[in-house]
């Protein structure tokens, strides 16, 4: 079986070590990081997480994350190209607080276990699979997230790079999914990605990744611009995951039209094998932005879908 086929059908593993893992200890960790992401983080305690946004004073996406409390230190864990954006937009902040940040990356591999299957492939070489979605537990040495990066049920496993050969040696039978399989299933199941769907130019509520903000907490950068869209209902277009009839991928700001205006601008797309059609992700006008809605790309008829 195919990567692509397991992560549909029973389960994969994708090497991730290239995204970044910075490692923040000292006693204002938590402090620092509340006030400088969309989430809560300071209620946190060892074993819970959560997924958040670094956001600039206007409220544009700087970076996204995964926060992961550990007993002695936070772990955040972010794409390949925010690892030094990231770094480097905390550290300008840190004054007189007591935090010590520490680039992990080239020391920490990261093996993402995805599919159906992947519960019982982790269980069967005697990982703990924490159960509620951000939760991680301590592994020896390594640490496991509930936490997916193609939409299906999975983990992320940070391990020392000196174990990664054995951790996935481990896994058996269970076949690789590489970069293009798992970008074509991500888009299957409407996952977006920083860097890809969500970037600078957009705003939080335009994402829909509404997991990432907590609306009671304290003050934190951008978030009086975050509470105007909010209280305004300002919200022109929704990221939504559109199906497309046909083999060719539309390229990046492609537009998606309706009695020829234009109502969504495509930010990637890929053809799907298991669906015989084009996947894709498109910043939707919101009045088109409601399931089955019919668009179309030239001659293709295009169909919104639902968010996740």
């Amino acid at each position: 079986m195919n990567g692509y086929q397991a992560l549909r059908e029973s389960a994969a593993w994708i090497d991730l070590s290239g995204r970044g893992k910075i490692r923040l200890t000292g006693e204002d960790r938590a402090r620092l990081l509340h006030a400088m992401t969309t989430n809560e983080i300071q209620k946190l305690t060892p074993g819970q997480g959560s997924y958040t946004f670094f956001l600039n004073a206007q409220g544009r996406i700087l970076a996204d994350a995964n926060v992961v409390i550990l007993e002695d230190a936070i772990l955040l864990d972010t794409e390949p190209e925010n690892r030094e954006r990231v770094f480097q937009h905390l550290d300008q902040f840190i004054i007189a607080d007591d935090v010590t940040l520490e680039d992990a990356t080239d020391g920490l591999a990261t093996i993402a276990v995805e599919g159906p299957d992947s519960k019982d492939v982790l269980e069967a070489i005697g990982a703990p699979v924490p159960s509620e979605d951000q939760s991680s537990q301590s592994w020896g040495n390594r640490t496991v997230l509930r936490a997916s990066t193609t939409g299906s049920t999975g983990w992320l496993v940070f391990v020392p790079l000196d174990e990664k050969q054995a951790f996935v040696e481990s896994l058996g039978t269970v076949p690789q999914a590489d970069a293009d399989a798992a970008h074509v299933v991500r888009l299957e199941n409407g996952m977006p990605r920083y860097g890809e769907e969500i970037t600078e130019r957009f705003l939080l509520q335009e994402t829909g990744q509404m997991r990432a903000v907590n609306f009671s907490k304290g003050c934190y950068l951008g978030q009086e611009i975050v509470e105007r869209v909010r209280s305004r209902g300002q919200v022109h277009r929704h990221l939504l995951p559109v199906q497309i009839d046909g083999q060719t991928p539309p390229a990046a700001g492609a537009k998606l039209t309706a009695d020829g205006k234009d109502l969504a601008e495509v930010m990637s797309a890929a053809f799907s094998p298991g669906l015989n059609r084009v996947v894709a992700m498109a910043y939707v006008r919101t009045d088109a932005a409601r399931p089955g809605f019919e668009l179309h790309y030239g001659d293709a008829r295009a169909t919104v879908g639902t968010a996740r």
